[in-house]
């Protein structure tokens, strides 16, 4: 984008901020012949919506070459159906790249026991799902200057979708724990290190209690981990790595992990660096990626207040441009100096801006000129 020079990459604050994610996963989609990439976009429930304005906000001020196939996909606001999902999917497979808010699953069982974002994700292959905790820079919190990496399996393990009742009052819900899967994730997160010139992969488990299923998880990992002779490598129980994220988290390096501990991690580690708003996160299969924040809450209570913060959307839209054009940083730039410098900072992070604010702070930057 016009304006946004090289001198503006400069300031520490931005440099200490790493954006980089496994982008290895899958190649950039082709352009169309007027350079103009497409994408799917899935606004998803609770503020998933205001969170994709701010992105199509910010991507048009920046005249990014991105054009939205958006599609409004929700199990709570009767949007969603075989057809909308079919729909979702074929554009996902034709445009190789999405950006999702997040599709909220209701706790009532309607007949239906997989969610339909654990069917896109499984239509997809979308096994790993990669979050990139990293503190802020400018921005203080009881640990500062953290920098690691979360890698979830997320096709099967707890989410697998199987349960029954036995018999009355019994219910058996299946966790499936597979070789081909476990060692599929843990050469995506050695192979994660090795290219970002990370020292150590950790693996996560309850072992000693699930002793087949998360046995075979540590094995495949511990095997894997043998073909990586230069990357350290350990293996923690999950309710010990929860204290110890918390007493000294600068430890870790990269975490992977099977699905419902990754989720739980996800969220954890959020918190350390400020909360669910400016984490971002991204999912991959071998041929798609989606981008989406890294603690996915749809933070209903705030839907039309214009209080949500938008950082990890448009964290996570700038992780995807970089995926689409690797030399156009100047979106997660301009996101970091409204932090680091203009000190624009919504309710979540202590401040009185609002999301609009934060939004024009982040064009403001984008345009190169000053924040009044």
């Amino acid at each position: 984008p016009q304006g946004l020079s090289g001198a503006r990459l400069q300031p520490l604050c931005v440099r200490s901020l790493s954006l980089t994610s496994s982008r290895n996963a899958l190649e950039s989609p082709p352009a169309r012949a007027d350079s103009t990439f497409k994408v799917t976009m899935v606004p998803g429930d609770g503020v998933g919506p205001e969170l994709m304005t701010a992105v199509k906000e910010v991507f048009k001020a920046g005249d990014v070459p991105v054009e939205f196939e958006e599609f409004h996909l929700s199990e709570v606001q009767n949007m969603a159906s075989e057809e909308k999902l079919n729909e979702v999917l074929g554009s996902m497979k034709n445009n190789r790249v999405a950006i999702k808010g997040k599709i909220h699953t209701p706790m009532e069982y309607k007949g239906e026991l997989a969610s339909y974002e654990m069917r896109l994700r499984r239509k997809l292959d979308l096994f790993a799902n990669v979050v990139h905790v990293n503190s802020l820079p400018g921005y203080s919190t009881r640990h500062n200057n953290l920098d690691l990496v979360i890698i979830r399996e997320q096709t099967e393990g707890e989410y697998s979708s199987l349960e029954h009742e036995s018999v009355a009052g019994v219910v058996e819900c299946l966790k499936i724990i597979t070789r081909e899967k476990s060692r599929r994730i843990a050469k995506f997160a050695f192979d994660y290190a090795t290219k970002k010139g990370r020292s150590k992969v950790t693996a996560v488990h309850k072992a000693n209690i699930m002793k087949l299923g998360d046995g075979l998880f540590l094995q495949s990992c511990a095997e894997v981990a043998e073909l990586y002779p230069k990357i350290k490598y350990e293996n923690i129980i999950i309710d010990n790595c929860c204290m110890q994220l918390v007493q000294n988290p600068y430890q870790f390096d990269v975490l992977v992990m099977p699905n419902l501990y990754g989720n739980i991690i996800d969220n954890l580690a959020a918190g350390l660096v400020g909360g669910a708003g400016v984490v971002p996160g991204e999912s991959y299969s071998a041929e798609y990626a989606v981008f989406e924040t890294g603690a996915r809450h749809p933070f209903a209570q705030a839907v039309g207040r214009n209080i949500a913060n938008p950082t990890a959307m448009l964290l996570s839209a700038a992780n995807m441009l970089l995926v689409l054009s690797p030399q156009n940083q100047c979106v997660s730039v301009c996101v970091s100096l409204c932090v680091c410098v203009s000190q624009v900072r919504t309710r979540d992070l202590g401040g009185y801006s609002t999301t609009g604010d934060f939004v024009r702070a982040v064009v403001a930057n984008l345009r190169h000129r000053p924040v009044y």
